[in-house]
């Protein structure tokens, strides 16, 4: 058998690998031959760890019988030509990404950037900030996707007794199930969450955000295309909105000369939201995972089917 790696790996989680596999493996790591190498290490391998670029998937993969992602989402790989197997990195991601989201909204509430600002200087203000705070608490929040994360939102923001609709196209359970239906009670809430794949580029629309409420916080750990980024800037610059959280954004990395750098009310948490220690180390595991369930006729953690996206 032949493993393609693509996640850079360190030595320690290399060596953690190999001892897990059968002896008859022949391993190829991506960061260890030469670039023109790397995709024909990638098209004669039966098994795959990581995200080779979309490119690669371009012609048939006659070999490939198991591709293991190093993520949640695989919108990107949505016309990948794929006969083999393939799972997903599931509800890894969810809680740290959870997580950063409700730092950046207590953040912005509790006007912690201003205080670290402050602190910087080193300037005391004090009480005149007190007034200008807000709460999380009671907050009316929609959280957009009704996946891992924005379940994991949801039960976070539920300790802070907010009060919460979801939003999902198909999911029954969701509150919400179209753009009207959220357009119609964007004006009686504070805080939405954008926890949306890929595949709803353009969703969050100039509309709803002109429909939202004054003073009311955005934030999106989903993907930046799925945001009319230009409209957002512009209800931001304008004080239309409270302020925003954003993990993502249209263009990674955001370009320099974007001003969502200098705007006081924004928190860009640079695509790190679902960082947590030992990351690379809770792939490696995933994957000698699935490897087993593979070898022994049984279904996959978090098997996915790309044309679905799910």
């Amino acid at each position: 058998m032949q493993l393609f790696v693509y996640t850079a790996l360190n030595d320690t989680l290399k060596a953690a690998l190999q001892q897990q596999l059968p002896a008859d493996t022949s391993i190829s790591f991506r960061r260890d031959l030469p670039q023109d190498e790397q995709e024909s290490a990638f098209r004669s391998a039966d098994m795959v760890l990581g995200n080779p670029p979309a490119a690669w998937f371009e012609q048939e993969l006659p070999n490939l019988k198991f591709w293991q992602l190093d993520s949640a989402g695989f919108d990107g790989y949505r016309n990948a030509r794929v006969a083999g197997r393939i799972a997903n990195m599931g509800d890894y991601f969810a809680w740290p990404c959870a997580e950063t989201m409700l730092a950046g909204i207590l953040a912005l509430y509790r006007r912690i950037p201003e205080l670290v600002t402050l602190q910087n200087r080193p300037e005391w203000v004090g009480a005149p900030i007190r007034g200008r705070m807000g709460l999380l608490r009671n907050k009316e929040v929609v959280i957009l996707g009704t996946g891992t994360i924005g379940q994991a939102v949801r039960q976070m923001m539920t300790g802070f007794d907010c009060r919460i609709k979801m939003l999902a196209r198909t999911d029954p359970n969701a509150e919400l199930h179209s753009a009207d239906e959220l357009k119609a009670v964007l004006p009686q809430t504070d805080i939405v969450v954008n926890c949306l794949p890929g595949t709803a580029k353009g969703f969050y629309s100039a509309e709803l955000l002109a429909a939202m409420k004054p003073g009311s916080v955005y934030a999106n750990v989903g993907r930046g295309s799925t945001t009319d980024e230009p409209a957002l800037i512009r209800a931001l610059q304008e004080g239309r909105l409270g302020g925003a959280v954003l993990d993502v954004t249209a263009t990674e990395p955001l370009p320099t000369d974007s001003p969502l750098w200098t705007l006081p009310n924004v928190l860009l948490t640079q695509h790190t939201g679902g960082g947590q220690p030992d990351e690379d180390a809770g792939k490696v595991v995933l994957f000698v995972t699935n490897f087993n369930h593979l070898q022994a006729g049984e279904p996959l953690e978090n098997e996915v089917e790309l044309g679905r996206g799910y």
